[in-house]
């Protein structure tokens, strides 16, 4: 029977990429089943409990305690992990601060260190990320907030303020972001160059920046808006601050702006600010097929399109061709932008998607990170879909994604791996870059020697996957 063992810090805070990567270090732990370290506010208590991680120790957690669950297959497994979280928890939190070499406890004090700073990042529970955002815009500092579940009248309200003050805010939810070449949150190395980005999605805006790098270009910023930005109640003004900023920037001498289908009186007024711009923009709105563009603008139907007409050159690729299968198609994906693009690229060839045929599924969705990790930091998570998809016999190809970079897993192709794909055909696309510490040559080579067939991006992966489809 499995043991949960809870242990409460209390008046204990670290931020959730610090939390998740000693979430990740625990379940790797012989004996453990599952792991989380969360911050104990009401809805972080709720998806423990649905994990099956909250015990009667944290019951009574408030939102400034820290909460060590784990669950082991027999006791001691549990205390050990538990006693390896403080350890790591205690060692993780002077390495990052010493190697930072400043320390502060507010933003005030941070302000002090660092008076020409002009942008704060915020990650802390959703609860509480409005009021630090606007605590930084008060002092004239753009914001990201990394934070996710920031209530959707939260944000107008931050938005609506930073448009008055002439700044940005990025999120929500905004998990990636290149900052005057720095790499803020989920990022990778690329060079800086004149094409900027503007996205709404952050595994989109990780896929054209990294394939604009091996095009031979260079991103001069690119900026996460957050996924709700265009949706009718926002009004896309995240979307308008990022393109003003980048129209007033000299070194960007033209825009890609990456985002599902806004809807539609969003779209006319982004349309009709990007008309007015001086700059020439590639404009990649997932889903959508037809639209009455400015004359600066180009329509981009995928990922790969956008890069390439922002680029002005064609990715090259060894045409790939995989086996015809028996079976169907089954998406497994860490980046959501990039699982939504495969299955339009498959809806658009007239393949049939539903449950019990081609399907796709964006393990980053809360339904499967709760109490987890996600995926680009734990791709083990992926691996408990894949063993199922390995022993279902209506299946006959498995497409994946695997995305490099900063805090992203340190050997995804090795995570995956762990797993005998011999009795599927297994296609990859591989978001990165040389510079990123997995390295994508090394990550690609290691995929192709099990032979996994490796595409030049996630819209080259899905259009050989489609060959594999029944009709």
């Amino acid at each position: 029977m499995p043991v949960v063992l809870n242990r409460v810090e209390r008046q204990s805070y670290r931020d959730s990429v610090t939390l998740m990567r000693i979430s990740r270090a625990l379940g790797a732990r012989p004996g453990v089943e599952a792991a989380a370290l969360m911050i104990g506010t009401p809805s972080n208590k709720s998806l423990m409990r649905d994990a099956g991680l909250l015990s009667a120790q944290a019951q009574d957690a408030g939102p400034n305690d820290l909460i060590i669950a784990v669950r082991a297959a027999e006791a001691g497994a549990a205390a050990a992990a538990v006693e390896a979280a403080i350890g790591l928890l205690a060692q993780g939190g002077e390495t990052a601060e010493a190697a930072a070499g400043l320390r502060a406890r507010t933003l005030e004090g941070a302000l002090e260190l660092l008076p020409q700073a002009n942008l704060a990042l915020v990650s802390v529970p959703g609860e509480f990320a409005a009021r630090e955002a606007r605590m930084a815009l008060a002092r004239g500092l753009n914001v990201l907030i990394f934070s996710d579940n920031v209530p959707l009248e939260e944000e107008l309200a931050l938005k609506k303020t930073a448009r008055a003050k002439g700044l940005l805010v990025m999120g929500p939810d905004c998990g990636t972001a290149l900052i005057g070449g720095t790499p803020v949150a989920f990022a990778n190395v690329v060079p800086r160059g004149d094409i900027g980005i503007v996205s709404a999605s952050g595994t989109g805006l990780q896929e054209v920046s990294c394939l604009l790098a091996r095009l031979g270009r260079g991103v001069s910023h690119g900026i996460g808006v957050g996924g709700r930005d265009l949706d009718a109640r926002i009004g896309a003004l995240g979307t308008l601050s990022a393109i003003e900023a980048l129209e007033a920037d000299p070194a960007t001498a033209q825009i890609v702006l990456i985002s599902k289908p806004p809807a539609p009186e969003v779209a006319a007024q982004v349309l009709e600010r990007v008309g007015r711009s001086r700059k020439p923009f590639v404009l990649c709105l997932l889903g959508l097929e037809k639209a009455e563009l400015p004359r600066n603008a180009r329509l981009a139907r995928t990922l790969t399109a956008a890069a390439e007409l922002a680029a002005g050159r064609t990715l090259e690729s060894a045409p790939a061709q995989a086996p015809r299968s028996r079976g169907w198609v089954r998406g497994l994906y860490c980046g959501g932008t990039l699982c939504a693009e495969a299955e339009m690229i498959f809806r658009g060839k007239g393949l049939k998607v539903a449950p019990g045929a081609n399907s796709f599924v964006d393990l980053g969705d809360d339904e499967y990170t709760r109490g987890r990790p996600h995926p680009m930091i734990e791709p083990e998570l992926r691996n408990d879909h894949v063993r199922d998809a390995l022993a279902d016999r209506s299946i006959g190809t498995l497409l994946v994604d695997l995305v490099l970079g900063y805090g992203a897993h340190a050997d995804p192709a090795g995570v995956l791996l762990r797993n005998d794909l011999s009795a599927k055909t297994v296609i990859a696309s591989v978001t990165g870059t040389e510079g990123d510490p997995q390295r994508y040559s090394r990550q690609v080579a290691a995929l192709r020697e099990a032979g996994v067939i490796v595409a030049a991006s996630n819209a080259h992966a899905a259009n050989v996957a489609s060959q594999c489809s029944p009709s």
